[in-house]
């Protein structure tokens, strides 16, 4: 069953977040992911919900989604987005 990463960002420090963007395309690819939104535009329609950033990483299971977050290989990227950002983050399980 598929899982899918979905991030609220709130961008702080352009600067330092081009790091965090230069080094996460390769540790989700890692882990079998695949961005399907990253950072477009967002049309609100209900609720006063206005992410100004809004991510969506698919994988191919929970663990596979655990095991990113929780890799070697984004933790650099993951202290970058924490010192550069406001974030809001779940895992969820897809149909």
């Amino acid at each position: 069953m598929p899982a899918y990463l979905i991030a609220e960002v709130e961008v702080t420090d352009l600067a330092a977040y081009e790091g965090y963007k230069k080094i996460t395309p390769a540790a989700v690819a890692a882990y079998g992911g695949k961005f399907i939104v990253r950072g477009g535009a967002v049309d609100s329609k209900e609720g006063g919900w206005s992410p100004s950033r809004l991510v969506v990483i698919e994988f191919a299971s929970m663990e596979q989604a655990r095991r990113f977050y929780d890799s070697p290989e984004y933790a650099p990227a993951l202290a970058i987005r924490k010192a550069a950002s406001k974030s809001r983050l779940v895992l969820v399980e897809g149909v």
